[in-house]
């Protein structure tokens, strides 16, 4: 059952109508796993998230998965010994979490917060901060998501890791329709004050106007210059999102699907 959506200007930062509907519906936590039991994108980004923990020899730190949904990253990282902080804002989501770390005892502390509202975690106390799956994206507003990436930034100990997946904003040319939707989403993003080249809108497993946003690689960049991140790896991601695009060189900004972006 979904819970009643508050007015606007009482929800909270950063968080979209289609959002807060969807980290109040307990299906989308029940039935999460399942759903996405053959998700090979699951399997590519833990592979690389797995392999940057091990070579910098930080299996001894502290992790945290910022947007957890039911653990599959933080689950994986302290398997390999580490200290576990798992944050989201559901609260569904984040009971599949202690479930898991019950049955298989892992050090996983659960932390209901908003990304743009981090100030539950304190500085310098996080090795390893993951938010994958387009988290990121489903921040509604520039200076939200600028937010959170400062938050990120401040939680992260020098010399950490911080591993994120985004969607690219380019990749909708390859749909049939693609190229109306992002000159029609450029044209009115010029003159509706709240949206932004990029802001997507639609129905995701029951639950209507669920926002995402799409990122153009510049804009990725920046914002991860400006919240005081160095970009280690980008790795474009192919169509089907199971490893990275071949021959990148060719039009990689078109043809990825998004990016898994490895920073430090």
């Amino acid at each position: 059952m979904v819970s009643p959506t508050p007015p606007q200007w009482r929800l909270p930062a950063g968080i979209s109508r289609g959002l807060w509907d969807y980290v109040h519906a307990d299906h989308i936590a029940t039935d999460y796993d399942a759903y996405f039991a053959h998700n090979r994108l699951f399997e590519f980004d833990q592979q690389i998230v797995l392999r940057h923990v091990q070579s910098r020899q930080l299996t001894n730190g502290v992790a945290a998965d910022l947007g957890c949904g039911t653990g599959r990253a933080i689950v994986a990282l302290t398997r390999l010994g580490m200290q576990g902080v798992a944050v989201d804002l559901s609260r569904s989501m984040l009971g599949v979490v202690r479930q898991k770390a019950v049955r298989e005892n892992l050090p996983i502390q659960c932390v209901e917060a908003n990304l743009v509202e981090l100030d539950c975690l304190a500085d310098d106390t996080i090795d390893v901060a993951v938010s994958l799956f387009s988290t990121l994206g489903m921040i509604r507003g520039r200076d939200h998501r600028q937010q959170a990436l400062q938050h990120v930034r401040r939680i992260v100990r020098p010399g950490g890791l911080f591993v994120l997946h985004v969607h690219n904003y380019w990749y909708n040319l390859r749909d049939p329709a693609g190229p109306w939707w992002l000159l029609k989403n450029f044209l009115r993003a010029t003159v509706i004050r709240d949206l932004e080249a990029g802001d997507k809108f639609f129905d995701y497993r029951g639950v209507p106007n669920m926002f995402l946003h799409v990122f153009t690689p510049g804009e990725l960049r920046r914002a991860l210059r400006a919240a005081g991140f160095r970009i280690l790896e980008l790795v474009p991601l192919d169509a089907q999102r199971n490893r990275a695009l071949s021959n990148p060189w060719c039009l990689g900004r078109l043809r990825a699907n998004g990016w898994i972006v490895v920073c430090e």
